[in-house]
Parts: C-alpha cells; structure tokens; sequence
C-alpha cells in the first residue's frame, strides 16, 4: 500500500538541525540530563537558571524524537482526567494538577517572549469533544470539575469544527506552538548561560554513589551528584516500573487548507480510538492541518490500513486533499494516568520523569520546574501528585494486571507464532519472526533480497518483537522498545540493539 506524504514530521523539517558534539572525555557535573526531549532540555533550562552545572546526554538529536514527532498541542485541557482525580483523590489533587498544567502553559508563552524564540505561539481555546450523545452528560460534568479546578472552563454544544458535535469541553488561554523551535531556542540559551549539550551520546548504565556513576555508549564516564533520566521510558534495570508503565502509538497527518477552514482551536477525543486536531501557520497564508490518532500497541500491526482511516477522516471532514506530511510518535502511560515526576523509588540521587500520556507538552514544561525545584532544595505544592513512589492499589490493580496478562500472552503466543514461518515467507521489504535452529529471529529482507538475520528477544525483558511494515521497524509488543531493521535501537525501555545472528544460509 502506497500512502500519500512524506514520510517525515513537519517539526523536524521545518526547524534548524543540531549539532552538538557526543561526549568524549570524563566529566564531573551537578546535575546529568539523560534525554533531549521537552523535558530533558526543559529541566536543564531550569537548573542552569538556578546556577546548577547541568549537560545534557541525548542518544541521539535533541527534540528529534518523541517531542519531535508531537502535535504541538500545549495544553491544561487534558481528557477525561479532572473528575476521576477529583473522586479518586479529592478536590485539591485537581486543583493542584489544573494549576501544574496552566502554570506550564503560561511559562513558554513568557520563556519564549523573554528569549525572543520564535515558536509560533498562538493563544488559542482547546476542547475535548464528544460525538455521543450518550456521553454527552458525563463531559458537562467533567466541565464542571475542570472549572472548578480553577481553570477557564465551559461546557459547550456549538465549536467551530466542520461537524456536529454533541458536547464539548471548551478551556481558554491555551497555546499550539512549534516545539521543536522552542526547544532549540532553550538548548541555545543552556549553552550560552555555560550548560553543555550532547548530542549522540547514549548512556548504558547508571550506577547510583555519592557522585552517581554513568557510563556511555563509546566508554566516557560521568560523574555527577544527580541525575535526572527524562526519555520515554525508565531505560535502566534499577528503575523496575515496567508492570505499572504501558506503551502507546498514534499516527499524525497534516495537509495544507485555506485559512477560512481553520477550526479556530484545539480539539481532542478519546473516541475514533482518538482524534486530536489542531492547525499550523504556513508561510503562504494557509493553515497546515494536522491529525492525530489510531492509538495502538506497539508491535500490533495494520499501522498502513491505521494511516488510511486517519487520512479518510482528513478528507471527509476538513476537506483535505494533500496530504504532504506523516509520522507516528510513541508515548507512556502508567496504571493511575498521572506520569511519573520525581525521585525514582529506592534512590536517593536519581530523578525520573515518564509517563505522559500523550499530553507531553505539559507536563514536559512542568517536569522542568519541579525537578528544578526539587534539585534545589524547594518543593512545588503539587510534588506529592506525581511522585513517582506513590501506589493506588485499587485504582492501579487492573491496569497492572492487564499489563501483566499482556505481556505474558505475547511470551507465550508469539514464540509459537514464530515457530510456523520460515525465511521463505519474508517478502522484500518486509520482516518476520521465524524460528532457526530453536532460536526465534528477527529476519527482515531488503528491496535487493539481502537478509538481515537478528536475535527476536528484546534485550530489555525479553520479548520477542514484531515488524512493522509501514515504518520498517522491529518493535517489543510487551514495553514499547523499538528498533530499525538493521537492529539500531530507536526508543527505549531496551538500552541495548538487537543483536546480530551469523548464519551460513543468510544468502537464501
């Protein structure tokens, strides 16, 4: 199937490259940054601002990966989060999470004014729409908690979509920007008030002293009093939060419209397995539409027939007839919904932060400042909410346990999916689990008919992975680890590529 577009994330396109230079020697440092995404570069923002000595250790370039490959979506609006945590834990929790999300919003608007960033920020209202009738009454009363969390919230039944909707959360003063811009604009003024960033630079293992030990990829080591682990997932074994942390995909499509279909705002819901909406400044005056959803599992398939019905939906609705860009972004979301902000459990110098939900730009601006406080010596009134030690037994129980089931029904169903196919029944440009001489491997087979023939155990838990077609990447169905074809490691929780397999019959 040939999809339309570039295969490519507008952000990325659209912004200047980096280029800073991969550690080479032995460092000692205040503070280590482990990941350049919003919240790695936000964080070390911060912590320079409070006279901390901080570098930044990306694997690979700063803003290119998950925060890369986002909407740009920057809002307290999140959905169908206020009234369960107002019921769940009470009225102040809500109104605690409402001040950290709007606090954060309001803090790049001003970042990027005093900087002079140049990020597109636009003030908008965002919504969370409903379709459905049925639900119509239960987002009135998800309105009120928003509202009564503090924030500028209404319910309405009119928006500027070009479709009828049934009921909408509408919450003023929120921003769609452009993060890769924004973040570039941080990662310059780190370096200009004495930070350091460094680019292709993958830290293998942390060990935990006074100062805390890490080792990376080509052998520098560096020394620092603490670390924050900001990527998309715990990467490192003594960070055990995979039963409570799953992974998700969504798919994104933009097409260029005329200014007068410009919906006006943001717009997001959890039906139509999500859609989120949301428009873009283009130079020659048009608006760049862009679309998001088919959230899905790592390692589930159909990614292509999943980018169709996101495209149809584009043409059906906004009458998009160009689609010129594509991409897919990952994200984590732990058993109670709140992310994971804080010291990680059992340490004493490690900070973590994980667990977006796909509302990272948020809570990526707010991991900056918490962890910035946190490191300093103050604590934000909202800590204890996203401490990544807290446990809701109850709220938390069935989530775990459909993690649990998942990942062991992947241990057992796909090791005997693997043994039934053959390297006979690879296609070119395809990949497949086939099981040879008892062990499973990942076989993928280039446009030429060259094989490359890797372990199909994730070097994280163990997992066996499955290809995607569409992207031509190995991904770990059970946490979320992804992998190029030659077995280059692309996301997290696995710290380590796939590894290689000699065979003799490989020219098959």
């Amino acid at each position: 199937m040939t999809l339309p577009g570039t295969a490519a994330s507008y952000w990325i396109e659209s912004s200047t490259a980096t280029s800073y230079p991969p550690l080479t020697e032995d460092i000692d440092i205040d503070v280590a940054v482990v990941g350049g995404g919003i919240a790695g570069i936000s964080t070390a923002f911060e912590l320079i601002r409070a006279g901390r000595s901080v570098r930044v250790l990306e694997a690979g370039q700063i803003a290119a990966a998950v925060t890369g490959h986002t909407t740009g979506r920057l809002s307290a609006a999140h959905p169908w989060i206020y009234r369960p945590l107002r019921e769940r834990q009470g009225a102040e929790a809500a109104r605690l999470y409402a001040c950290s999300q709007q606090n954060a919003v309001d803090h790049v608007a001003a970042t990027a004014s005093a900087l002079g960033i140049d990020c597109e920020i636009e003030r908008r209202p965002s919504h969370v729409f409903t379709d459905d009738e049925d639900q119509a009454d239960a987002l009135r009363a998800e309105a009120e908690a928003v509202k009564d969390a503090g924030l500028d919230a209404s319910f309405v039944t009119e928006t500027d979509l070009p479709f009828t909707v049934a009921g909408a959360l509408r919450v003023e003063g929120q921003i769609q920007f452009h993060p890769r811009r924004y973040l570039v604009g941080l990662a310059e003024a780190i370096v200009r008030d004495g930070g350091l960033v460094h680019e292709n630079t993958r830290v293998n293992d942390i060990e935990e002293g006074e100062p805390c030990t890490l080792r990376t990829e080509h052998g520098a080591i560096v020394r620092a009093q603490d670390v924050v682990v900001a990527t998309l997932a715990p990467v490192f074994e003594q960070l055990r939060l995979s039963t409570r942390l799953s992974a998700v995909r969504e798919l994104v499509v933009a097409a260029p419209i005329s200014a007068d279909r410009d919906p006006g705002g943001m717009y997001i819901t959890r039906e139509l397995n999500t859609r989120s909406v949301r428009t873009a400044p283009l130079p020659d005056g048009r608006r760049l539409l862009l679309i998001t959803g088919e959230a899905f599992a790592p390692g589930s398939g159909q990614v292509a027939e999943r980018y169709e019905r996101l495209i149809d939906w584009a043409r059906e609705h906004f009458g998009a007839t160009e689609i010129t860009h594509r991409w897919s972004a990952q994200d984590t979301e732990t058993t109670d919904t709140l992310p994971w902000i804080g010291h990680a459990p059992g340490t004493d110098h490690i900070y973590l932060a994980t667990g977006y939900a796909r509302s990272g730009m948020s809570h990526g601006v707010m991991t900056g400042r918490l962890l910035a406080d946190l490191l300093t010596g103050r604590t934000p009134a909202w800590a204890d909410l996203y401490d990544p030690g807290r446990v809701h037994p109850i709220h938390e129980a069935s989530g775990t346990a459909k993690n649990l089931a998942a990942v062991a029904g992947h241990y057992a169903g796909d090791r005997v999916d693997a043994a039934t196919g053959s390297i006979e029944d690879v296609p070119r440009g395809g990949g497949r689990v086939v099981t040879i001489g008892g062990r499973p491997c990942a076989v993928h087979r280039g446009e030429h008919g060259n094989l490359t023939v890797l372990s199909a155990a994730c070097p994280h838990r163990g997992c066996l992975v499955a290809f995607n077609d569409t992207e031509r990447t190995w991904e770990c169905p059970c946490h979320g680890s992804r992998f190029a074809a030659d077995g280059t490691l692309l996301d997290g929780p696995a710290n380590r590529p796939l590894g290689p397999i000699t065979m003799d019959d490989q020219a098959k």
